[in-house]
């Protein structure tokens, strides 16, 4: 028996995060209904910023995030469509949405309207600031909550460089692991209570959350950003090869491991300088950059492959800074299941797995939902509705049966 089986969901969302948290109780085993609009998310024409081809039989950038879920086209602001979704938020455990509050109230889709309809439901949200304040009702983006106000730009950036540029989504997918498991936790207590609750994440909580060391610290002189050269131990950072690449290394007890890291680099001159062989008299006496400038030069005559094999081979931690081609190749990620192939038109196309495994799922089922509204009519069958009535609530626009693309 899978996890979630006998659970379903109900999806209303867009883009990345909270469709992404259902793609992820889908592979736990819940049974998936996405609803969509006229225009459809706007997710399924992502494949355009994401500099990927998109297409009705094979869209990457959209499945990413809906895989495992039926689509059911609705008109939720006429009497018909709303209909429609309240018979299935009726049989539903879960509603997910990523839509704004003022909105959902508008559309009589709130938590207050629709726990009174619905006491055991689980409404889950993702917000961009969150359910209070002067920016509720803002709209957010992972790049605007997450990454900018969310602190980590800031704070993690080369001091003196520009802000990383992060791959799309970035935050989206970990606030979707996290509202998952707030969605379990509801789930779990309403076995206990028969109630059911609110769940809600925002982007710029999740981020802050995800900087806890840097904001704890920064309260007690530890300020961000900081530049490579500075460093409080010089054994935990990146450098450049001779090939051009970069690698992390992470060897936090620095008095212990100075001889060896030095012998091994080749910098005899290094093991001479007592000023250097403590960390506490390298950050006292600001001598980070010195050290750090030995380790450049010295890393820079070593190709990475050469340089890594070094290092573990003296069980001194250390990892490439891989790009995605990389961990495409990359043994280990194959052996854990953290890379999965779909089969697509064009050959299988390979996305990464939810991180989360269960001995008793084994792996996860991947399933291509298909074009917008593709069981629109399958659904409002299970939902008891006539082939007569489907028929007529289509023709009068409150519901669309599966549609093609939409040109851009």
């Amino acid at each position: 028996m899978k996890p979630l089986e006998g659970v379903k969901v109900v999806d209303l969302t867009t883009y990345l995060a909270a469709p992404t948290t259902v793609r992820v109780l889908g592979e736990w085993g819940a049974d998936c209904i996405k609803i969509e609009s006229h225009k459809g998310d706007p997710a399924r024409t992502q494949g355009a910023v994401f500099n990927m081809p998109f297409t009705d039989d094979e869209n990457l950038a959209f499945d990413v995030a809906n895989l495992n879920k039926k689509f059911i086209t609705l008109n939720l602001k006429t009497e018909k469509g709303l209909e429609v979704c309240y018979k299935l938020l009726e049989e539903a455990d879960v509603f997910v949405t990523n839509t704004r509050t003022k909105s959902l109230v508008k559309l009589g889709l709130d938590y207050d309207t629709l726990k009174e309809r619905f006491p055991k439901l689980i409404f889950a949200q993702v917000l961009g600031y969150g359910e209070k304040g002067p920016e509720k009702d803002t709209a957010g983006f992972d790049v605007t909550c997450y990454m900018a106000r969310g602190g980590v730009f800031g704070t993690t950036v080369n001091r003196g460089d520009a802000p990383m540029i992060p791959t799309n989504g970035f935050g989206d997918f970990q606030v979707a692991m996290a509202l998952a498991s707030g969605i379990c936790a509801a789930l779990y207590r309403r076995e206990k209570s028969g109630e059911g609750d609110k769940v809600t994440i925002g982007l710029h909580h999740a981020a802050v959350y995800a900087l806890s060391t840097g904001l704890i610290s920064a309260q007690y002189g530890n300020q961000y950003p900081k530049s490579r050269k500075e460093v409080p131990n010089p054994f935990n950072n990146v450098f450049r090869t001779r090939d051009n690449k970069w690698v992390c290394i992470c060897c936090p007890e620095y008095d212990r491991d100075y001889e060896k890291m030095f012998t091994l680099l080749g910098c005899p001159e290094m093991l001479e300088k007592e000023q250097y062989r403590h960390c506490a008299d390298v950050n006292n006496n600001h001598l980070n950059k010195d050290v750090t400038d030995v380790l450049d030069a010295a890393i820079a005559k070593i190709d990475r492959e050469d340089l890594m094999k070094m290092l573990k081979e003296n069980d001194m931690p250390c990892e490439a800074a891989y790009e995605p081609l990389d961990i495409y190749e990359d043994e280990q990620a194959w052996a854990n299941d953290v890379l999965t192939k779909i089969p697509y038109p064009s050959g299988g196309k390979i996305m990464p797995t939810n991180p989360v495994g269960f001995a008793s799922l084994g792996k996860p089922d991947y399933v291509i939902g298909g074009m917008q509204g593709a069981h629109t009519v399958e659904i409002m069958r299970q939902l008891g509705y006539s082939d007569e009535q489907i028929s007529e609530i289509i023709a009068s626009g409150a519901a669309e049966g599966a549609t093609g693309l939409k040109p851009l």
